[in-house]
């Protein structure tokens, strides 16, 4: 191909049509983030962006199209994070570090905003029956990586093999996202703490049980 050519153009145009279209999703993300799926409009996503209105409408045909975009980039990167963590816990320990580091991290913003993903499903799972599908796939991707973690645990001895591991992963990912909301309306991360304390102290228990049989 002659680098000239129609076809080489073409080319180069898709690629920074993608790469735009990625700016707007994720500048999109991070307004939605702040001030939420209805406190940020397609004007705002525009001037945030630096892009034209005629450029978001060529890659979204509206607002809905573009908060399903951005829950796919806010849950593929989320999901992709706590894969990377939770891949690393073998013990107990392990599973505290993981908890510390969540703890510590949304302390940083006082517990401003809750979590990424969780925040979305809360304005539009309700209005948006395919973006509640999105959002329930990766919910349940998230959940099977604690499921991951438990069989772990499980083959290690840590947690009895007649556990139910479905159930405590709801359990561990019902107490994650119950403590990002406490911490988000309470402006204060150590109720998320006390939440997900709760849970891991619960693993400990089994494992004590276990001991004790």
């Amino acid at each position: 191909m002659e680098p000239g050519s129609s076809e080489a153009t073409a080319s180069r145009l898709t690629a920074r049509g993608a790469k735009t279209r990625s700016r707007i999703i994720a500048t999109a993300a991070d307004l939605m983030r702040v001030r939420g799926v209805g406190g940020t409009t397609l004007d705002d996503v525009v001037v945030a962006s630096k892009v034209s209105k005629s450029q978001l409408y060529r890659h979204f045909e509206d607002k809905q199209a573009l908060v399903r975009a951005v829950i796919e980039f806010v849950g593929d990167r989320r999901i992709a994070e706590e894969r990377e963590r939770l891949s690393k816990v073998m013990t107990f320990a392990g599973l505290r570090r993981w908890r510390d580091a969540l703890v510590e991290n949304h302390a940083l913003q006082e517990g401003r905003y809750g979590c990424s993903l969780g925040s979305l499903a809360n304005e539009v799972a309700d209005q948006d029956s395919i973006a509640r599908k999105k959002l329930h796939d990766l919910f349940s991707a998230w959940q099977e990586l604690f499921e991951d973690l438990l069989r772990r645990f499980q083959r290690a001895g840590l947690v009895p093999q007649e556990s139910d591991v479905s159930q405590l992963a709801t359990g561990l990912l019902a107490a994650v996202q119950g403590g990002y909301l406490l911490a988000q309306t309470s402006r204060d991360v150590t109720p998320m703490a006390s939440a997900i304390d709760m849970a891991l102290a619960h693993l400990h228990i089994l494992d004590r049980t276990r001991d004790a049989s």
